[in-house]
């Protein structure tokens, strides 16, 4: 059965799949970064974990992957195939897709950004599926964004577009890692909501959905604590909508697991504040923490199709696992996975 590898490495751990002609997981699977150890042993680890997926599909399907994807965080030179720099991961200049390929067989290799590798999976196959611009826009750790036009997600000129979470929304404000200050990242990202809340509460090991909770409840700290960080992220939004004017808002990350809890508040505040812009429908991601595995694969299968990774593509894909694929499954012992 023909099918890719797909990776999404991440800070701490890297989720992985072998993806069907459809897009469908047919196997997936997890495993710590090792980052402790340093970047070349996270390399290695994702290597060595790419090379036992490999073995695994082709005991199981009868051939080996015929491509691979593969996103990773910081800043990617996709075009070169090129892990530029990570600061989570410790990594520089790192010829990802050269020793993938290596690696896997001479297999073709695509590297994407995580944000915007899950951003072209939500777009094609998730909220945004169907929507010919869109903006995805997920509330972790910080902020970034993913610019979707006609089913292709934009890097930009240098691999920066869409990095929404360093427009400065209050000017002269809180310092940012990145030399600015009063980045919307520091105040409306889920880590930034965490910091608020557990300042604001006393409880140092409070976090963003025990803030969350605490609005549900009604309580007055919660309540400002949680209406800075939504007047923050619409004023950053109504500032990308202006310049991008999407169709879809996908909103995703950690903080959007609050559903209308943010949800509700965030598309009253938007509204406020456009005049002459045409207001987006917004919504919350649809695919969880298997969007970047799914992009992932989808820019694998792009390589076979002779497309560009980033390009549109007429494929839909299930999330879950089909039953061939939970029948191969339970059949063969997996690539070991760890957390």
């Amino acid at each position: 059965m023909r099918h890719v590898i797909a990776l999404d490495v991440g800070g701490t751990g890297m989720k992985a799949a072998l993806a069907g002609p459809g897009g469908e997981l047919l196997h997936q699977a997890r495993r710590a970064t090792g980052r402790e150890r340093g970047p070349e042993a996270v390399v290695a680890g994702i290597l060595d974990f790419a090379a036992e997926l490999r073995a695994y599909g082709a005991d199981r399907f009868g051939e080996p992957a015929g491509a691979a994807g593969v996103a990773v965080p910081g800043i990617v030179d996709a075009e070169r195939g090129v892990a530029v720099y990570a600061a989570n991961l410790g990594w520089r200049d790192v010829p990802l897709r050269r020793l993938l390929g290596e690696r896997l067989g001479s297999v073709p290799v695509a590297l994407g950004h995580d944000v915007r590798t899950g951003g072209l999976a939500e777009g094609r196959i998730g909220a945004g599926q169907g929507a010919d611009r869109f903006l995805f826009v997920p509330l972790g750790t910080g902020i970034a964004g993913a610019i979707g036009i006609d089913g292709r997600v934009e890097a930009g000129a240098h691999g920066f577009a869409g990095e929404i979470g360093h427009v400065v929304v209050r000017p002269g404000g809180v310092a940012c890692p990145c030399g600015q200050r009063g980045c919307l990242e520091r105040f409306a990202s889920a880590s930034a909501v965490s910091q608020a809340w557990a300042e604001a509460s006393g409880d140092p090991e409070a976090d963003a959905a025990d803030c969350a909770k605490a609005v549900e409840s009604g309580d007055a700290r919660a309540l400002a604590v949680w209406r800075d960080a939504v007047d923050a992220l619409a004023d950053g939004l109504v500032t990308a909508l202006t310049l991008l004017d999407p169709r879809v808002l996908i909103i995703g990350g950690g903080l959007a697991e609050a559903g209308e809890t943010l949800f509700t508040p965030l598309r009253d505040a938007v509204r406020r504040r456009v005049t002459f812009q045409k207001l987006p429908e917004i919504v919350p991601a649809a695919l969880g923490d298997t969007a970047g595995c799914l992009g992932a694969g989808l820019m694998a299968w792009d390589l076979l199709d002779g497309a560009d990774p980033a390009a549109p593509a007429a494929r839909t894909a299930p999330t879950a696992p089909t039953s061939t694929a939970s029948t191969a499954a339970a059949a063969a012992t997996p690539p070991e996975v760890t957390t």
